[in-house]
Order: structure tokens, then C-alpha cells, then sequence
């Protein structure tokens, strides 16, 4: 049986059209930012917590947009397929970044430096071509 987990993620673009990108602790994989759904909480209030939690950053609930529901194998899970409630943040600014929670590291990502990074497999499938069009 697969296991499954359940998380609301973000294509986070600034206005120099970079990509936000996330490295948890322990980790040399990077991802979206985002995190598991908790129960009874929708997918965008799961999105806009997580971002507030881990990057210190309040997103206003008008900004992402819905793009889907996506899966891939989950990056620091093995055995793990994550369900990802995907959206896309046009950012109308470019936030300094802080780092709490389990994260160790984020990063404004350009075109250039895709091929520079390990990436999570949702973020290679999903992510990037969303943000590359």
C-alpha cells in the first residue's frame, strides 16, 4: 500500500521572475515552500500558515492561485508519494528572506541555476515548468 502524504505548496515568483525555493534541516534537497494539511484545515489556509511558520513571510489569502492537485515521490520520505495541493504566488515584491522552523535554508532561485541544485521531484515535474512558460 502507498503511503500517502497530503500537502498544500507554493510557486512562489517575485517580480525579477525567481522562483522561491526551501531546504528543510538534515536535507540537501530543495522544494517548494509548503507543508502537510492539517485536519479540517483547507489547502490554502495549510499554505499560508506554513509560509508564515517557516519563512516568517504573511502572504495574503488573495494572492495564490489554485493550479491543482499533483503527485510525485516524496524527497526526504522514501516509500512516501506526496498529494500536492498546488498553487502559484505572484509576488508583488521581493521579501527578504528568514528561515524558522525545520527550514535550513531559502533562496531566491533564477533560470540560470535550475541545473545547480538537487530538487525535489514535485518541484522538477510540477514546479519548474509552471514557473518556466
Amino acid at each position: 500500500m502507498t503511503k500517502i502524504i497530503t500537502i498544500a505548496a507554493a510557486c512562489i515568483i517575485d517580480p525579477l521572475n525567481r522562483l522561491l525555493v526551501v531546504r528543510k534541516q538534515g536535507s540537501e534537497i530543495f522544494m517548494q515552500p509548503g507543508g502537510k494539511i492539517e485536519l479540517n484545515e483547507k489547502p490554502i489556509e495549510a499554505l499560508v500558515r506554513e509560509i508564515k511558520e517557516e519563512l516568517l513571510l504573511a502572504i495574503d489569502l488573495s494572492l495564490p492561485k489554485y493550479i491543482g492537485q499533483f503527485e510525485a515521490p516524496a524527497a526526504n520520505e522514501p516509500g512516501y508519494i506526496v498529494k500536492a495541493e498546488l498553487f502559484k504566488i505572484d509576488l508583488p515584491y521581493s521579501p527578504e528572506l528568514t528561515v524558522a522552523a525545520e527550514i535550513a535554508e531559502a533562496k531566491w532561485l533564477t533560470e540560470k541555476e535550475i541545473t545547480t541544485i538537487n530538487m525535489a521531484p514535485l518541484m522538477h515535474t510540477y514546479v519548474i515548468p509552471l514557473w518556466i512558460k
